[in-house]
C-alpha cells in the first residue's frame, strides 16, 4: 500500500459552492477540483474519488451522512485516495465528462456521481450512491474503496484496459453521426414519433419517475402546426394540467419539483430547482393564452412569485435551487399530517381543504400527506359557477392560512449561488410570460437579471463580451460553458421581443459570435466538425471536450444554439446565422433519427429554420398604432415567432427576410411569415389577434 501522506486537511471551506461548504466539516481530506489536488494525486501515485454533487440533492445529503462523515470511512479514503468533491452546477463540464464514462460502463447516472480516476484524471469505473453497508443489491461503500484501491496497486493491467476502453468511447461520442438537414416532413414526423411514449392517462413522457421534460412539450406544441395532429397540443395540455394538480407542485409556494417518483405525478422528489419552472413559464402562460384553462394562468403567477420572493437573490439575478431535505428528513417541510390541518383550519374549511387536497388521517405519503387535486382538479373553464367560485375563494384562504404556518418551519437550504445558464432560462421565460400575462413587472425583473449577469458575471481577463458560470459571496467565478453563452442569448432574444430594447439582441449576437470564436469545432465536417464544444478552447483542459446535442433536464446548447441562430438570421438577415443552424443540424442528424425523444431542441431548430414564423410590424417607433399591434404580437403570437418592429423610414439589406414592406395606406400593417411566404398585411389589432389565434400559416 502506498504509504504518502496528504495534509490532514479537508480544504472546502475556503470555497463558495454551497454544496462544497455542506462538506467543509466532513472528516474527508476533500479538496476542490483543480492543479493542486491533481498533482497531489500524481505525486502520491493514487486514484482519485471524485464525488459529484449539489445542494438541493436528497441521496448526496444520504451518502454524506452514512460515509462522508463517518470516521471509519474517512480514514479509509484519507488512506488510499485523493478525494475531490465538484458541484454539478458550478462546474457542469467536468459532471458531463464523468457522466459519459459511467453511462459507457453501463451503469445509469445521476447523483451523486462515484468515479475512479486515474491520478491523470482518467476514469476506469464508478456508480452513483454507494450505502455505507450492503444494501439495495448494491455493494458497501467501505468494500467498494477497498476493492478500487486494491485493483489499482495490484492489478493496474485491469484498471489500464478500463483507461483505454473510455478514452476510445470518449472519441467515439466526440464524432456524433452526421447527414443531411432534417428536413420539415421528417421533423415533424420525428415528433409525431413521441406521441408513442406519452403516458394518455396521467399525462408526461413514459412511467416512473416522471420528469417534466418541457422540451419535449415544446417540440409537441411546435409540431402541431405543422403535422395538424391535435395529439400533440392534447398531450401537451394534459401534461401540464397533471403536472399543476400534483403534488410535484408546491400548492401552498409556488413552484415545481424537479421530478416525481410515481406516474401520477403524486410523490416529489422535492427539491425545486430554478431552471424547471424558468423552462415550464412559457409553456403555462403560452397554455393559458391559446385557450386554454385559468388554472395555467394561476400556475404561472404563483410560481412566478415563487421564483420573485424566494429565489430573487439581492434584488437582482435568481439563485439555483431549494433544497428537498430539511432536519435530515426528505419532505418534511412541504407535508401535513390530517391533524396539523384539523387544528389550523375550522370543521367546515379543514373538510373542504381535506376534499379538495387528498388529506386524509393516514396520508398518501409515509403517514403524511402531500397536497394534489388529481382528484378533484379546479374549474378546468374560464368561468365558474357560483358555488365554485366560493368554494376556490375559501381554499385559497385556507391556503394562504397553511402556507403562513410553515414557514414557522425549519426550511430546506436554499443554494443562493447564481447560474449564468440558469439565469439564461429564467430570462427568457419571465419575458415571454410577462408577454402572455401582460406583466410588465415580470419583464422588468428578467432585465435586472440580465444587467446582472452582463455586468458582474462578465470575465474581463479573457476579453469583451466573456462570461463566467458561476457567483456568489461577491465572488464569480468558473469560465463560461457553451449553456451560459446560448441560454443568455437565448434570453436577451426573449427580452428584445418583450422590450424592443436593441441591446439586448446586440448581446446575443456578440455571445454567438463568442461561441463561433472559441467553442466551435472547425474540423472538416466529414471528420466529426461542425457544432459546439461544451467548454472553450481557452478553459481548463480537461481529458476531453464534450460534444452534444442529446437534451437532459436543461435543452442541450447546440439544440438552442441553432434556434437562436435561425431567429437571429431572420432578426438581421446575416446569413452566417443560417449557416451556422443548418450546420448544427446536420452535424447530428444521423443521432437525431436513432432516438428523436432525445433531441426535441434540435428537431425543433431543425422546424424553425424550414420555415421559422415571423411577423414583421411596420410603423413609426412609438406611434399608438404601431404598438397596439406590437402589444397583441407580443401577447398572442407563439413563443417560436420571431418578432420584429420595423421603422419605414429604415433601408434593410436586400435579402433581409423583412425587406420590402411598408405602410398600407399611411398606416402600420403587420406581415406574418413562414419563411420567404408572407400572407397579406394586417393593421386592425383585433383582426391580428384572431389571426395568432388561428395558428400558424401552412408550411
Amino acid at each position: 500500500m502506498n504509504t504518502g501522506t496528504l495534509p490532514a486537511d479537508n480544504l472546502l471551506a475556503r470555497e463558495t459552492s454551497p454544496y462544497l461548504l455542506q462538506h467543509a466539516d466532513n472528516p474527508v481530506h476533500w479538496r476542490a477540483w483543480g492543479p493542486g489536488a491533481l498533482a497531489e494525486a500524481r505525486t502520491l501515485n493514487r486514484p482519485i474519488l471524485l464525488s459529484v454533487g449539489y445542494a438541493a440533492c436528497h441521496w448526496c445529503h444520504v451518502m454524506a451522512h452514512e460515509s462522508f462523515e463517518d470516521p471509519e470511512t474517512a480514514a479509509l479514503m484519507n488512506a488510499r485516495f485523493v478525494n475531490i468533491k465538484v458541484d454539478r452546477e458550478e462546474r457542469p463540464d467536468i459532471d458531463a465528462i464523468y457522466q459519459q464514462a459511467l453511462a459507457m460502463l453501463g451503469e445509469q447516472g445521476g447523483w451523486p456521481l462515484t468515479m475512479f480516476l486515474t491520478p491523470e484524471g482518467e476514469p476506469f469505473w464508478g456508480g452513483t450512491y454507494f450505502p455505507k453497508q450492503a444494501l439495495y443489491g448494491r455493494p458497501g461503500f467501505k468494500d467498494v474503496l477497498t476493492a478500487i484501491a486494491d485493483t489499482h496497486e495490484e492489478a493496474p493491467e485491469r484498471v489500464a484496459k478500463n483507461v483505454t476502453a473510455l478514452r476510445d468511447g470518449f472519441r467515439k461520442l466526440n464524432l456524433p453521426r452526421g447527414g443531411e438537414t432534417i428536413a420539415p416532413e421528417t421533423a415533424a414526423e420525428l415528433a409525431t414519433k413521441i406521441l408513442d411514449h406519452v403516458d394518455w392517462k396521467n399525462g408526461g413522457i413514459g412511467g416512473a419517475p416522471k420528469f417534466p421534460q418541457p422540451a419535449i412539450l415544446d417540440l409537441l406544441w411546435e409540431a402541431e402546426r405543422w403535422n395538424a395532429d391535435p395529439r400533440c397540443r392534447d398531450a401537451v395540455l394534459l401534461s401540464l394540467r397533471r403536472m399543476s394538480a400534483g403534488g410535484i407542485y408546491d400548492h401552498l409556494g409556488g413552484g415545481f419539483a424537479r421530478y416525481a417518483t410515481d406516474r401520477r405525478w403524486l410523490v416529489p422528489h422535492f427539491e425545486k430547482m430554478l431552471y424547471d419552472n424558468a423552462l415550464l413559464l412559457p409553456l403555462l402562460a403560452g397554455a393559458y393564452r391559446s385557450g386554454g384553462r385559468t388554472i395555467f394562468r394561476q400556475r404561472t403567477e404563483e410560481t412566478v412569485h415563487w421564483m420573485l420572493t424566494d429565489l430573487k437573490a439581492g434584488g437582482r439575478a435568481f439563485a439555483s435551487a431549494r433544497d428537498a431535505d430539511s432536519e435530515g428528513e426528505e419532505g418534511a417541510y412541504y407535508t401535513w399530517s390530517h391533524t396539523e390541518i384539523s387544528h389550523l383550519l375550522d370543521q367546515d374549511t379543514a373538510r373542504l381543504f381535506a376534499e379538495a387536497y387528498d388529506v386524509t388521517p393516514e396520508g398518501n405519503w409515509e403517514g403524511r400527506t402531500i397536497l394534489n387535486r388529481l382528484a378533484r382538479e379546479p374549474s378546468q373553464e374560464h368561468s365558474q359557477e357560483h358555488d365554485q367560485e366560493e368554494a376556490e375563494r375559501r381554499l385559497a384562504a385556507a391556503r394562504a392560512r397553511l402556507l403562513d404556518a410553515r414557514t414557522g418551519r425549519p426550511a430546506p437550504l436554499k443554494d443562493d449561488k447564481l447560474l449564468a445558464d440558469w439565469n439564461g432560462l429564467a430570462i427568457r421565460g419571465l419575458a415571454l410570460a410577462g408577454c402572455r400575462l401582460e406583466r410588465p413587472d415580470w419583464i422588468a425583473a428578467a432585465e435586472e437579471a440580465f444587467d446582472f449577469v452582463t455586468a458582474e458575471m462578465a470575465d474581463t481577463m479573457r476579453g469583451p463580451n466573456r462570461l463566467l458560470h458561476s457567483h456568489r459571496a461577491g465572488r464569480a467565478r468558473h469560465v463560461g460553458t457553451l449553456d451560459d453563452y446560448v441560454f443568455m442569448a437565448w434570453g436577451g432574444l426573449a427580452l428584445h421581443r418583450a422590450t424592443g430594447a436593441r441591446a439586448p439582441l446586440d448581446r446575443a449576437r456578440d455571445w454567438m459570435a463568442v461561441l463561433d470564436m472559441h467553442f466551435w469545432d472547425d474540423r472538416p465536417f466529414e471528420d466529426g466538425g461542425g457544432a459546439y464544444f461544451q467548454t472553450a478552447d481557452d478553459a481548463e483542459a480537461l481529458i476531453t471536450r464534450t460534444k452534444s446535442a442529446g437534451d437532459s433536464a436543461t435543452p442541450a446548447g447546440n439544440g438552442i444554439a441553432a434556434q437562436v441562430h435561425a431567429a437571429l438570421y431572420l432578426l438581421t438577415g446575416e446569413a452566417r446565422h443560417a449557416e451556422r443552424a443548418d450546420l448544427i443540424i446536420r452535424r447530428f442528424a444521423g443521432e437525431v433519427a436513432t432516438a428523436p425523444a432525445a433531441y426535441p431542441s434540435l428537431i425543433a431548430a431543425a422546424l424553425h429554420r424550414a420555415g421559422g414564423l415571423q411577423l414583421a410590424i411596420v410603423g413609426p417607433p412609438g406611434d399608438r398604432a404601431t404598438m397596439a399591434l406590437i402589444d397583441t404580437a407580443r401577447r398572442d403570437a407563439p413563443d417560436s415567432l420571431v418578432l420584429q418592429a420595423i421603422d419605414p423610414a429604415e433601408d434593410l439589406p436586400p435579402g433581409h427576410p423583412a425587406a420590402g414592406k411598408g405602410l398600407v395606406a399611411g398606416a402600420p400593417a403587420a406581415y406574418l411569415c413562414r419563411g420567404p411566404v408572407c400572407e397579406r398585411p394586417i393593421s386592425d389589432p383585433a383582426a391580428l389577434a384572431e389571426r395568432l389565434r388561428e395558428g400558424a400559416p401552412a408550411p
